[in-house]
């Protein structure tokens, strides 16, 4: 019978694989997980999740979407985004109306209550995005933003 093996040390984030030796790919994604606990945290008290923030945001800046729309800019599946739609609409944060030409298409739009709701939410991530960039030269946040925006534009597909 052959001994179990030991369970392997797991690095802390920043160490080893998890830290600057790391694939990017990893650390991109270790980053926004670590930015989606931070976010879970600084809204749970107002009753919203990441995601419905996102559509919350999309849904202010671009008023009028369809949830495919929506689904599209927030990058989450269209059954997710009926979920939050549902959610948020029972919560009486957005309305929707019908489409003037597609009628079977819903326009989605923030109520006044979640105009409220996403100025509150606003303030609490731009601190955690602020707490994220602090001590970092506008120059060196400015490249990063270019970086960012570069690797989603170029792996984004072609419509």
């Amino acid at each position: 019978m052959r001994k179990p093996l030991p369970a392997p040390a797991i690095p802390e984030p920043g160490q080893a694989k998890r830290g600057e030796a790391g694939h990017l790919g990893y650390l991109l994604r270790q980053a926004g997980a670590a930015l989606r606990a931070r976010m879970d945290h600084a809204l749970a008290d107002l009753g919203v999740t990441p995601p419905q923030f996102f559509a919350l945001t999309m849904i202010g800046a671009y008023p009028g979407l369809s949830s495919a729309d929506l689904a599209r800019l927030s990058l989450l599946t269209p059954p997710t985004v009926a979920l939050i739609v549902a959610n948020l609409r029972r919560a009486g944060s957005i309305a929707s109306r019908p489409h003037p030409v597609h009628g079977r298409i819903r326009q989605l739009e923030l109520t006044p209550a979640g105009a409220s709701l996403l100025a509150r939410c606003k303030r609490r991530v731009a601190a955690l995005e602020s707490a994220l960039v602090d001590g970092l030269p506008p120059a060196e946040e400015a490249a990063i933003r270019r970086w960012l925006v570069r690797v989603a534009s170029e792996g984004a597909p072609q419509a």
